[in-house]
């Protein structure tokens, strides 16, 4: 079944609630959790990582639960069948991301660019899955840091990775710190995301001044960054790790 892709015209300029389904339906929740949201704004220079974290944590189940029903729906569908729905479905939703929320603003592109990294996050994960890779490992945080072009290298990805698990520990006993002022901490919060997403920060925010000319960035940006993070998440799950990964307790 193919996803609905946006009607011609401006949308309604009402954000996509957190944790909620966007237009269009699905399983699993289309925009981060409430909870992921306030935890980037508390500490954006670390958003990337802790949208990585919980999309594993929630999205990862969701994607291994699909794999297993696609197969058994068509068990003749090889990897690469499997993988391009998955590229289709979320492609798809990612131009219909755009489009909800490129009219609302600047807190708008930053809803966007989230919405936007998170959709990207459950494509990866689904990919993997697709080609019998564990979308619930640990490693697949890592995987989306780079993939995603916020890390260069697994090994810095994994060090910060830690860096804010320890902080999201942290937070969870003691509560936020010292807040940043919340014009500064979305601005840095777009900008993070925006990095994650694959979209450049200055012409998602310079659109925004323009009526309408929002809309066609959010749908053409957010279709073409996605296609692209796709491309690299089918090399680089097509060929299997030559040591396979222990399952995670």
């Amino acid at each position: 079944m193919t996803d609905p892709t946006p009607l011609d015209g401006p949308p309604t300029p009402t954000p996509p609630v957190p944790g909620q389904p966007l237009p269009g339906g699905g399983d699993g929740a289309e925009a981060p959790p409430a909870t992921l949201w306030d935890r980037m704004r508390e500490d954006p220079q670390y958003a990337p990582e802790h949208l990585a974290l919980e999309a594993v944590r929630r999205l990862g189940p969701e994607a291994a639960r699909w794999a297993d029903r696609a197969r058994a729906d068509r068990p003749g569908a090889s990897a690469e069948e499997l993988a391009e729905q998955a590229v289709r479905r979320f492609v798809n939703r990612a131009r219909l991301s755009g489009a909800v929320s490129g009219a609302a603003g600047l807190p708008g592109a930053v809803i966007d660019v989230g919405v936007l990294a998170w959709t990207q996050a459950r494509m990866v994960l689904h990919i993997a899955a697709a080609y019998g890779v564990d979308p619930e490992h640990p490693d697949r945080a890592t995987d989306l840091l780079v993939l995603q072009k916020v890390h260069k290298v697994a090994e810095s990805a994994r060090l910060a990775l830690g860096v804010a698990a320890g902080r999201e520990r942290a937070g969870a006993l003691f509560g936020a710190g010292g807040q940043t002022p919340l014009g500064r901490a979305m601005l840095r919060l777009g900008v993070r995301l925006a990095q994650m997403a694959g979209v450049r920060a200055v012409k998602r925010v310079a659109a925004k001044v323009v009526p309408g000319a929002a809309i066609v960035l959010g749908t053409w940006a957010n279709s073409s960054a996605t296609k692209a993070l796709a491309d690299r998440s089918r090399s680089h799950y097509r060929t299997p790790p030559t040591v396979p990964e222990p399952r995670s307790s």
